[in-house]
Formats: structure tokens, sequence, C-alpha cells
């Protein structure tokens, strides 16, 4: 384990972000030891705008599926004779 001033990681951050991937590294202020941790990027959790758009669904699709959530709910609405 290797603990770091802030000063210190402040001034070489790239450094100790790439030692952060083989070793443990800890920063320490006055109050607290902060661990620094390095996880591999997952496709599915960091996406490009591009990416969020292909996933999206037209406002065709949106209104196809509210108007059948909405059949649904007032039919269910019927057989209960609310409505």
């Amino acid at each position: 384990m290797t603990v770091v001033s802030s000063t210190d990681f402040a001034v070489n951050q790239k450094k100790y972000l790439e030692m952060a991937v083989n070793s443990e590294i800890c920063i320490k202020d006055d109050k607290y030891l902060y661990r620094l941790t390095a996880n591999p990027i997952e496709p599915d959790i960091i996406l490009q705008p591009d990416d969020d758009f292909r996933r999206a669904i037209t406002m065709d699709e949106a209104i196809i599926r509210v108007e059948a959530g909405m059949r649904e709910i007032i039919e269910k609405y019927k057989q209960a004779k609310v409505l």
C-alpha cells in the first residue's frame, strides 16, 4: 500500500491513477485517508450519446405503449365498476 499526501496526489494525479490499477493507493489529508480504487469500465455503464439514442424508443412506440397501458387501466376500472 502506498500512502501519499493530498498535495502530492494533486501534483501527480496521472502517476497515482495508473499505479492504482495494480496496487493500493491511499491519499491522506488532515482528517481522512482515502482509498483509491481502479475498476475497469463496463460498456453498459458508460454510454456515449449515440448509444443512448439507439436504445431509446420512438415517439410512435411510446404512444402505442401508453395507449395500451391506459386501455388496461380503464378495463380494470370497468370490471371493478368504478367507471
